[in-house]
């Protein structure tokens, strides 16, 4: 019922066992822009089960304008989820923690403390599509202060730094870590994205990847990932830190 994935005629090298974890997702039904229902929900783990994960650290959006989400809706939805897991007698992990957006009511989050955190205090989050913040340095010294770790989620889909490999430069001198999403090396995000996602592997710049799942295209995405050699290379020569989590 959910082999959603035509027979690979030849079958990669390596799949995503080798990681166990998938550290960014949007899987808890219904309350960001990912999984609508446990319906999908339930599609999407199987998807991961058939890639060879072991285990999601589910990552919903919280924003001001659009998912005022809270540790209470998150933990709930992931208890829900986890309860339906038992009843359909599938063997999946499943914990979570949050993609923040860095929006004005960012630094109140951080300073009242109680962050939902990947690991040992990793914590995940992203930025402007449209526009660079000039604090995002200081942002990222005051993560690091409160005592959390941070991770830039998918720095290869902000085309603002796209100009010059320096920017992530600096981003990594602060101590901050970056995210790859796995997909963009497909040329899903199109083709700069995926130039600049080619060029951080390169440079092995990449400290995480993650399938940042929403809906089951992302899936099949992530499948077809697993026949790149940009893809292999991250499964076997990287010192990828998912096995961490």
């Amino acid at each position: 019922m959910f082999n959603l994935f035509k027979k690979a005629k030849k079958e990669p090298q390596l799949n995503f066992s080798v990681l166990e974890v998938d550290m960014h997702s949007h899987v808890i039904p219904g309350i960001d822009d990912g999984a609508q229902n446990l319906g999908q929900s339930l599609a999407l783990i199987h998807a991961y089960k058939d890639m060879g994960f072991r285990k999601i650290i589910t990552t919903p959006h919280i924003m001001a304008d659009y998912y005022r989400n809270t540790r209470d809706i998150i933990e709930r939805g992931r208890d829900q989820l986890r309860e339906e897991l038992i009843l359909q007698n599938v063997d999946f992990e499943v914990e979570a923690a949050a993609e923040y957006y860095l929006d004005e009511t960012f630094e109140t989050k951080l300073e009242k403390g109680d962050m939902l955190t990947l690991g040992d205090g990793y914590l995940l989050f992203e930025i402007s599509f449209v526009n660079y913040p000039q604090n995002l340095l200081d942002i990222i010294r005051k993560v690091q202060d409160k005592g959390y770790k941070p991770i830039l989620a998918h720095p290869e889909r902000y085309p603002y730094l796209y100009d010059s490999m320096e920017h992530y430069q600096r981003i990594r001198e602060t101590g901050c870590y970056l995210q790859l999403n796995t997909i963009a090396l497909t040329g899903y995000y199109g083709k700069n994205s995926q130039k600049i996602a080619e060029e951080l592997v390169d440079r092995m710049m990449i400290d995480f990847i993650g399938s940042d799942m929403h809906h089951i295209k992302h899936a099949i995405a992530l499948k077809k990932s697993l026949n790149l050699p940009y893809v292999q290379k991250l499964l076997s020569d990287y010192q990828l830190q998912n096995v961490l989590l």
